[in-house]
């Protein structure tokens, strides 16, 4: 049997996505079927690697030989082949030595459940899971989730469903995702995060256009942000002292955040100015 096609009723949907700057092949599941042929074997191959890789260009030699083989002979599913890829040392080297904490679990939602984390405390779970058990149980965590089973199950390559399917998750699901996704050509090789102020913050996302006609492009850039914050793990209520206040612009946010966290303070609240 052939691939799976785009399912009728998200066609509408899908149209709207492509005027946003997402083509409708980032978010149409493939589904390997029995007897599928060499052919759907290896589009599916390409697939996975494509969403758990984040559209990373790979050399034949770092391809999953004996993964494909496992994948093409009945030996594992494809989510059994996704978890090869993620658990790989090229997904490590790729996603997990050069990113910060924050960077790692948001490529992880990304590639593994094809949506963006939707608050802290969902990037405050994963971080416990890596402190506590490791690499391995991280990546597990995302593959062996309910979540993954209802969207995708055992013959699904994980893609952004987060962007045509809405139940259940905040409205600012669809927006993070948008921003983690980038556009067609786009792969993850930048290191720093996409939604951390976002997610510290509580703030909310805005969909940044692909650039068009005149090269106008929507953004916050110009944007300046009053932040409120402690510069230790003490609540700032039960100590005055430690509760300081900064207004930045929109581009430092990023790096400010980080900082805070990195010294073990934290973010009281972000506001934008007027």
């Amino acid at each position: 049997m052939s691939i799976n096609s785009i399912n009728i009723n998200r066609m509408e949907k899908l149209a709207t996505l492509t005027t946003l700057g997402i083509d409708t092949f980032e978010v149409a599941p493939l589904e390997l079927r029995p007897n599928a042929t060499e052919e759907d074997v290896q589009m599916v191959i390409r697939a996975v690697y494509k969403q758990v890789l984040g559209n990373q260009y790979i050399m034949e030699s770092d391809r999953l030989s004996s993964a494909e083989s496992q994948l093409r002979n009945g030996e594992i599913s494809v989510r059994g082949f996704v978890r090869k890829v993620a658990q790989s040392s090229l997904y490590q080297s790729l996603f997990f030595n050069s990113n910060n904490q924050y960077r790692f679990i948001e490529l992880n939602y990304k590639h593994l459940l094809g949506r963006a984390p939707q608050d802290q405390t969902e990037i405050s779970q994963h971080v416990q899971i890596y402190n506590e058990q490791g690499y391995e149980a991280e990546i597990d965590s995302y593959i062996d989730s309910k979540e993954y089973s209802e969207n995708f199950g055992e013959w699904i390559v994980p893609y952004p469903y987060g962007m045509t399917s809405q139940i259940g998750f905040k409205n600012n699901t669809f927006n993070r995702i948008f921003s983690l996704l980038g556009g067609p050509a786009t792969n993850d090789n930048d290191s720093t995060s996409q939604l951390l102020s976002s997610l510290a913050g509580n703030l909310p996302t805005p969909v940044k256009l692909q650039t068009k006609g005149n090269g106008a492009n929507y953004g916050n850039t110009g944007k300046r942000f009053h932040i409120v914050y402690s510069t230790s793990k003490a609540p700032a209520r039960l100590n005055h002292l430690s509760k300081k206040e900064l207004t930045i612009n929109y581009t430092q946010m990023s790096r400010f955040v980080q900082n805070i966290h990195r010294s073990g303070g934290k973010i009281i609240s972000i506001t934008e100015q007027t």
